[in-house]
């Protein structure tokens, strides 16, 4: 009996399943994708150690992507170091407090929401701190906020929206990593050759998703006012400096420098150290300093690039097992030639995927090796594919409640112990986005 399961059980379903259990029971990812990726190799017929030869072979193609989160890790805390983050947050909150008056009460609302709206895309594309400046720039504001009696679940989603949207379709910083480097890279690994200028216009649609949802929660869902207490916070405030202004007018060089590099060069890792390199050659990170500051970067962002890491390996046992082919013929003739609840499907499972594992970027390597082959049997145009992989990875990333784009906004508006993780940034994010993006990311598919 377990003989003829295993004989009938495709490995790259269980393995999947596995991995999306695990990471939904809290397991540490990490470890999930391995565990998962072991089991799905001994399923499919492979020894224990050619699945481990296979997985650690397959790691070296997430290097460069963790390479490059890091580089972009410690580029944001040089950019932190220089005060220029603490500068705009000054400026923005001493802008906002000027004149609080009832009279002004609309207008406020809506320059502290266009505010943290900017901030929030300047830190995916611009200057990529990512969440770092929301602890920063946001506490400050809640009392600010209590005034304006702005309902903290709309901060939460302009928030995320400026943590995800840019990514999708903006090749620059985290979007170059996401466009360029994973989802071009794992597409072209899979068998589908497009060219690179190609991959952000075909997240346009998509991203049209994203904007509705927004719109949504400004104009409808939370508009009016919510009340809060005026409570004292619950850590200290970090302090917020003052930087002289060349220090403010260097880390802006260096910031266009890092971005001219990076769209020269369509290289992350050397754009983020020609920032660097900026800083150090003005002074104001000392050699001895280049230590501290690289740690802090990997502080920041080792998380994210080892998931990156380890979902690479995943993904090549995956292919490894030969089953991919098998699935894919089993899918394919279910669906028939029916794109439409083909496309709907794939956006289902992407969903499910990333809010299991709480990263996008690292939902790309195991979905590319399933979707690509299917997309191309099924007849899809290469434009589509893109747009299916990529919005599959996308979702869940809003809404999932161990992703940056939930976390980071609580870390913020929680900051007075007001605002609750699930209910107020979780559950609205989740809504307000994943909702809209499903439907934008199956138009896409079927028009493209």
């Amino acid at each position: 009996m377990i003989s003829y399961l295993m004989a009938n059980t495709n490995a790259v379903v269980v393995g999947v399943c596995l991995m999306l259990l695990l990471s939904v029971l809290r397991l540490n990812v990490v470890i999930a994708l391995c565990v998962s990726a072991v089991a799905a190799g001994l399923l499919g017929g492979m020894s224990f150690s050619e699945v481990t030869k296979v997985f650690e072979n397959g790691l070296g193609e997430g290097a460069e992507i963790a390479l490059s989160y890091v580089m972009l890790g410690a580029f944001a805390v040089a950019i932190s170091r220089s005060g220029l983050t603490d500068w705009m947050a000054s400026q923005i909150i001493s802008r906002i407090e000027e004149s609080p008056s009832a009279s002004h009460i609309l207008l406020m609302r809506t320059l502290v929401g266009a505010l943290l709206l900017m901030m929030a895309i300047f830190s995916q594309n611009l200057i990529p701190v990512h969440i770092a400046f929301i602890p920063i720039l946001v506490p400050p504001l809640l009392n600010v906020m209590n005034h304006l009696k702005l309902d903290r679940r709309l901060i939460a989603c302009i928030l995320t929206f400026g943590l995800i949207t840019p990514y999708m379709v903006l090749p620059v910083g985290f979007g170059g990593v996401f466009l360029n480097q994973l989802l071009a890279g794992n597409l072209a690994q899979n068998g589908l050759q497009i060219d690179p200028s190609k991959v952000a216009p075909a997240m346009w649609i998509p991203a049209i998703g994203m904007v509705v949802g927004l719109l949504i929660a400004v104009f409808i869902s939370y508009r009016k006012p919510r009340i809060y207490a005026d409570k004292e916070l619950l850590e200290e405030l970090p302090e917020i400096r003052t930087p002289s202004l060349f220090s403010i007018i260097v880390a802006v060089a260096a910031a266009l420098v890092a971005l001219g590099v990076q769209l020269y060069s369509g290289s992350m890792i050397f754009g983020a150290l020609s920032g660097l390199t900026v800083f150090f050659l003005f002074r104001q990170i000392s050699w001895q300093q280049s230590q501290h500051v690289f740690s802090g970067g990997v502080e920041l962002m080792a998380m994210i690039g080892f998931i990156m890491i380890s979902a690479a390996g995943f993904a090549a046992v995956i292919r490894a097992t030969g089953d991919v082919h098998a699935l894919v013929n089993t899918l394919s003739g279910w669906l028939g030639s029916n794109q439409a609840v083909a496309a709907a499907s794939m956006l289902i499972v992407g969903l499910v995927i990333t809010m299991g594992i709480g990263s996008s970027f690292s939902t790309i390597p195991i979905i590319a090796t399933i979707y690509v082959p299917l997309c191309l049997q099924l007849g899809f145009d290469h434009t589509a594919t893109v747009a299916l992989v990529g919005t599959a990875a996308a979702l869940g990333d809003a809404g999932s409640p161990a992703s940056d784009s939930t976390l980071g906004p609580t870390s913020g508006l929680n900051a007075d112990g007001q605002h609750d993780h699930i209910r107020d940034s979780v559950i609205p994010t989740f809504i307000h986005y994943n909702l809209p993006l499903l439907v934008s990311g199956w138009v896409a598919a079927m028009i493209l």
